[in-house]
């Protein structure tokens, strides 16, 4: 059974840091893409950034480039993304997901994703 279990969400204030930690078990191959996206109401899922399984090559939406890092460790099979300089406009809930296409086309077509996670909230507030 495929389990993608993000941590890490909370309040944080307008121009601080948050990590978030996406554990990964059970994934049928181990060179699958994982990413972030974020959704807010109203609004269609967005992916952030993805990182590939085999290469480390990364995807950034323009939106969070220089800001946002994206990492993985492999033997933990854990996804990192470290989000600094955060603004209001980050406000919303990440996914975890996981696909086996590369980290660009699992970030621009949710089309691509085969698994989900649950989600965690990001509030950027004062």
């Amino acid at each position: 059974q495929v389990q993608l279990v993000e941590s890490g969400g909370g309040v944080v204030q307008p121009g601080g840091s948050q990590r978030l930690s996406c554990a990964a078990s059970g994934l049928p191959e181990r060179y699958y893409a994982i990413g972030w996206f974020r959704q807010v109401p109203g609004m269609e899922r967005e992916g952030v950034s993805c990182i590939s399984g085999s290469d480390g090559s990364t995807y950034y939406a323009d939106s969070v480039k220089g800001r946002f890092t994206i990492s993985r460790d492999s033997v933990n099979n854990t996804v990192y993304l470290q989000m600094n300089r955060l603004d209001s406009e980050d406000t919303a809930v990440y996914y975890c997901a996981a696909g086996h296409q590369g980290p660009y086309w699992l970030c621009k077509y949710t089309d691509y994703v085969d698994y989900w996670g649950h989600g965690a909230q990001v509030t950027v507030s004062s």
